[in-house]
């Protein structure tokens, strides 16, 4: 049969509660959130992971390997902030 400790710690009502709506738009609750921080430190050693709803959408991962590709690009013209200008304003 498992072996079940409470925790009880004090943190800051509007905290909890934005970690609460957080979590519960990942599907989890507090318990289920603390205990997958607690066994993936103890695993890894470390303070380990990050979750997160906030990831890129198509038109910025789309902007980012442009960018990526236009750094690696050996044609790709460089300018300063003068030459940048005047060509702008051509």
């Amino acid at each position: 049969m498992n072996n079940i400790s409470s925790v009880s710690f004090r943190i800051d009502t509007n905290l909890k509660n934005q970690a609460d709506t957080l979590f519960a738009s990942l599907g989890l609750n507090m318990t289920a959130a603390f205990n997958m921080f607690l066994r993936q430190s103890v695993r890894e050693g470390r303070i380990p992971f990050e979750v997160t709803i906030n990831t890129p959408n198509r038109d910025t991962v789309a902007a980012l390997i442009e960018t990526l590709q236009l750094a690696n690009d050996p044609t790709t013209k460089i300018y300063n902030v003068e030459d940048a200008l005047i060509e702008l304003n051509k």
